[in-house]
């Protein structure tokens, strides 16, 4: 299975994401320091998961789904693989590959996502 975590502040109003066996683990909501001017102060966010035949579908739309303007990501681990999901561009690496890792945190950067918010984990859970 693929499992991650999604924003929900993320995503644009109209959304419609349709993943078969998609499960919610966790919600929860926090208080968020270091923000964007365009992103809230308090997010709500799910820890999923769902079947890893759906795991490509799941990434399209949910790049799709996504907010343009305000500087967001979503990321789930396949395998071992991560998969880092922005509006419109969707990056897949080996995880532990710095070069990967790199290619994606810069161009995180370019859509001013501060450096604080690029920091999933490389370990292997």
């Amino acid at each position: 299975m693929f499992a991650g975590r999604l924003i929900l502040e993320s995503l644009r109003v109209g959304a419609d994401i349709t993943t078969p066996g998609l499960l919610v683990d966790r919600i929860l909501r926090v208080a968020v320091d270091g923000t964007t001017a365009q992103q809230p102060d308090e997010w709500s966010i799910i820890d999923f998961r769902g079947p890893d035949e759906t795991a490509d579908r799941f990434a399209k739309q949910l790049s799709a789904a996504m907010e343009p303007t305000h500087h967001w990501y979503a990321d789930f681990r396949i395998g071992e693989d991560h998969v880092v999901v922005f509006p419109g561009r969707i990056f897949r690496y080996r995880t532990g590959d710095p070069q990967g890792h790199e290619e994606v945190v810069a161009y995180g950067r370019t859509l001013g996502i501060p450096d604080a918010q690029l920091d999933w984990g490389e370990v292997d859970d």
